[in-house]
């Protein structure tokens, strides 16, 4: 069943047709989907308070109903360090059109990964898994699978890709634990069927995996268009 608070930041949402990443960050963490700490600041006070708390390095992203794919508007800002970097960095997001304050969250590592849904007019929600990062559209790497998922489909995807040895520490490297990976997607399967009937698409990008953790560092969710009046 539908948590209330989930389908109240979807309706608070349709005047935009998408929800804002605080927002859809706060619908993931409700689903039990690991996201990273993060605060919604609308005033350097706050941001700094909140980057002090976690510690540095933190990330800095615009947020605006204006800007659905940030960096595009230049909105986002990583490896911040220090009071003086986010200050500037604040200064900078804060002349973005549209404008309603940041969102600061901590620094995580790992492979970058994408996770995504569809609600395909011929099979209905599918979900999507690849490599992510500014990179997804270059390598276009990605295992696509119906919703519901079951537990041997996120194998199934994982072994599909052709960069699956990054999964598995490639050259050395720290491999993604799959257990984790599998929860991810397992809980990201049931909210997509959950919400699948308010949702155009919903995209996680990058998800962060390595040993120790898979989290989602930004999301983007997409609501169908109103339907209008029957002529």
């Amino acid at each position: 069943m539908l948590k209330d608070d989930i389908r109240e930041i979807l309706e608070d949402s349709r005047e935009n047709g998408w929800v804002l990443e605080p927002d859809a960050k706060r619908i993931l963490s409700m689903a039990g989907i690991d996201v990273p700490r993060f605060t919604w600041a609308r005033s350097f006070g706050e941001a700094a308070a909140f980057a002090r708390e976690i510690g540095y390095p933190v990330v800095a992203k615009v947020v605006s109903p204006r800007a659905l794919h940030k960096t595009e508007f230049g909105g986002v800002v990583v490896g911040i360090a220090s009071d003086g970097e986010l200050k500037d960095a604040y200064g900078a997001l804060s002349r973005i059109e549209g404008f309603d304050g940041v969102i600061v969250d901590e620094m995580l590592s790992g492979v970058e990964l994408i996770v995504g849904a569809k609600n395909d007019s011929q099979f209905g929600p599918v979900i999507l898994m690849g490599v992510g990062g500014v990179s997804v559209e270059l390598y276009k790497d990605t295992a696509i699978r119906m919703a519901p998922l079951e537990e041997k489909d996120v194998g199934s995807m994982m072994r599909c890709l052709k960069a699956h040895q990054l999964l598995e520490g490639f050259r050395g490297a720290e491999p993604v634990n799959p257990e984790l990976l599998t929860r991810l997607l397992m809980g990201f399967s049931e909210l997509v069927m959950e919400i699948a009937d308010q949702v155009e698409s919903i995209d996680l990008n990058p998800v962060m995996c390595s040993s120790r953790r898979c989290a989602v560092a930004d999301a983007r969710i997409m609501l169908t268009p109103p339907i209008g009046p029957r002529l």
